[in-house]
């Protein structure tokens, strides 16, 4: 990074993934927070989504993360996208995105935001009330509608559908009737059934609904064919979760079994965190620390004669670590006996800005840099200023065998 440089340590503890890091090269000047996008890695996600997930045409979710080269990257790759609002529509299309790439993937929408939607001819668009039917049906009537059900794992690190989605057995069998009584075609059926998957038996009856509503639209002459199984699926491999593989070989099976007849189906998933989870990586450095009395990390008394660490980085909850709040993100460290009861603290004068209350690490100085794997997803996407800490600057890289 120029001239003027030396070795600084990182503690090596990797507080997110499963690589140690010895050195981190900084200019004697740098203390502030920066990521790593790492393209390679996006390339190596591509790939495996079309190894086991061929059939499914994948619509990113720009809001897990809408950084501009990720998303010039994907269309490069000819993933189409999921957007949220008039902005992401705006972004996605500023990059030359063609309209029939786009799902509207929000139930529940303003006025405006679907005039802008017709305006750009964005046609794909989800509900799962009557209201929105019918701002729809005076706004934007020649939309190609998608019945979003309310179909979820209980067990999910985020269940989603508390929020939106239709009651599959008599809510989403009404609203395709007043969609055909108001001359709305409904296309489809669109379901997710969260984030951080633990039961994915939740596919199979996300599957087996969305089948019953196909017939039970057909019925009332609505056009249905496409089939949108949502997103969730995990960036990196995690005990905590089903496997990725081990998704997309029920989600096959199931489709096998309730649409083989379906010659004319067409197939989309919403992949956010599997692509930009583990494409990115944090890199903070400790700016203070203070030496306490274990006890006042660990709550237990019977750690009073010990010594432990409070230090103070450089982004916190209320810049990149906003996931600790919002997605149920957890970054930990690799313990060990030896090391010293620690916690780590954002830089803003909210003691709410708490990264991790407790952990074991090795003793660190001030300067020293810390390494968070598996940043990508939700985390500078929602990440403010509070307190004029800037966002983090972003540094790409792609080893040549990627290239």
């Amino acid at each position: 990074m120029g001239e003027n440089t030396r070795d600084r340590n990182i503690a090596q503890t990797d507080l997110n993934g499963d690589q140690d890091y010895d050195l981190c090269r900084c200019s004697e000047g740098h203390d502030e927070p920066f990521y790593t996008f790492d393209i390679g890695h996006v390339l190596r996600q591509h790939s495996l989504w079309l190894k086991y997930m061929p059939r499914f045409q994948p619509y990113y979710a720009v809001k897990c993360n809408s950084h501009k080269l990720l998303l010039t990257v994907l269309e490069m790759l000819g993933c189409n996208f999921d957007c949220a609002s008039k902005n992401e529509i705006e972004r996605v299309m500023s990059l030359g995105v063609p309209a029939d790439r786009i799902i509207y993937a929000n139930p529940c929408k303003t006025a405006n935001y679907i005039r802008h939607a017709a305006a750009c001819r964005v046609e794909k668009m989800t509900f799962d009330n009557e209201e929105e039917l019918y701002k729809v049906k005076k706004l934007f009537p020649d939309a190609t509608l998608v019945l979003r059900i309310a179909v979820s794992d209980p067990t999910a690190v985020c269940p989603l559908n508390l929020k939106f989605g239709s009651e599959p057995s008599q809510g989403a069998p009404a609203l395709l009737r007043l969609a055909a009584a108001l001359e709305l075609k409904v296309a489809g059926i669109s379901f997710h059934v969260g984030s951080g998957c633990r039961d994915p038996v939740a596919y199979a009856v996300a599957i087996e609904h969305a089948k019953n509503l196909f017939d039970y639209g057909r019925t009332l002459g609505h056009p249905m064919h496409i089939l949108d199984i949502g997103g969730g699926f995990p960036g990196h491999d995690n005990p905590d979760v089903v496997a990725f593989e081990t998704i997309a070989e029920i989600v096959n099976k199931n489709l096998d079994i309730h649409f083989a007849s379906d010659s004319n189906l067409t197939l989309i998933a919403e992949p956010g965190r599997f692509y930009a989870e583990s494409s990115f990586t944090l890199y903070c450095s400790v700016i203070a620390s203070t030496r306490v009395s274990a006890d006042r990390i660990t709550k237990n008394e019977s750690n009073s004669s010990e010594v432990g660490y409070m230090y103070y980085i450089n982004d916190g909850v209320y810049g990149s670590f906003n996931c600790i709040l919002y997605d149920h993100c957890q970054p930990s460290g690799k313990p060990s006996l030896d090391y010293c009861w620690t916690s780590i603290w954002g830089p803003t004068c909210d003691s709410l800005d708490l990264v991790v209350s407790k952990c074991k690490m090795a003793p660190l100085n001030e300067g020293d840099w810390l390494v968070f794997g598996n940043m990508g997803a939700y985390t500078f996407a929602a990440g403010s200023e509070f307190n004029g800490f800037p966002r983090p600057t972003m540094i790409v890289v792609c080893s040549e065998e990627d290239l």
